[in-house]
This record gives C-alpha cells, structure tokens and sequence, in this order.
C-alpha cells in the first residue's frame, strides 16, 4: 500500500521566478491560528511581499497576508502578523549560512495543504538586475515562438 500526498495549492508568488533567482527551495511548516487555517482553505493570502526572516534563532514569514476569516468573531487574527516556520534544525543552520552571503534573501513561492498540513515552499534567492529581467522575458519569446511552430 503506497502513501499518496493529497496537494491543495492556496497561493503562489507568481513574480518570484522573474525578480529573482531561485537557488535552494525548501519545504517548511507554519504555525498558524484557526481562523488562518480557515482563510487560507478558501485561498484567501497574498505572499508578493512576504519574506523570510530570523527572529532569536527562530525562522519568521513576514508581511504574508492572509485575509481575515469571513465568519469570524472578536477573536479572529491580525493578517499582516508574522508566523513561524518550521524547518528541522539543520536546515535552519543551514539557511542562516547561506544568507549571511551577501545579495541573498529567503521568499516564499507557495503555500500548499499537503495531507491536511499547512505548508509553505521557501526558497533562497538573488534579486535579479534590471538586465537579466529583459533576458528571461527574450527566452520566454523565443521559447513561444518555437512551440508555435
């Protein structure tokens, strides 16, 4: 009997690829409230502006926005307020040598139910130059004009 994973994506940083490039992708935990579990089931987050960051040796996701949950009551989250990801501890050792190199930052690139479990893709990644932006978009031209023909 083979175990399949059951992926629900719920948002995806779809300028990623182009403003940066993607050097390591990692897959964290997050630790989130209720009424977020519930936002982020009907795919209610923003992740454009979000980023990684280390708090008292501790990963944080930063400036994510997941909508507050329509039905909720008093007690329903802040959607700006940072939340916890959760890496093994090597891999944590891992990323923070990696971004002491300098030019390097930690973005988001989905937030996925994976088995009932919200998860979210990290990736380690160098912004791009203004020049390398004009290059990726001529090889997405050229990759279009030869699959047409």
């Amino acid at each position: 009997m083979e175990k399949t994973d059951k992926i629900k994506i719920v948002g995806t940083n779809r300028k990623a690829k182009y403003q940066y490039e993607i050097i390591e992708k990692y897959e964290a935990g997050l630790v989130l409230l209720g009424t977020e579990v519930k936002s982020l089931r009907e795919s209610k987050v923003n992740i454009q502006e979000a980023y990684g960051k280390f708090i008292n040796n501790e990963l944080w996701l930063i400036n994510s926005h997941i909508s507050e949950y329509k039905y909720g009551n008093i007690n329903n989250h802040d959607p700006l307020r940072p939340r916890k990801l959760l890496l093994n501890r090597r891999e944590i050792k891992k990323i923070k040598t990696k971004l002491q190199e300098k030019g390097l930052t930690l973005i988001p690139i989905k937030i996925y139910f994976k088995n009932s479990y919200a998860k979210v893709e990290i990736a380690i990644a160098k912004g791009k130059k203004m020049y390398d932006k004009r290059e990726t978009i001529k090889k997405r031209e050229i990759e279009r004009k030869l699959k047409r023909t």
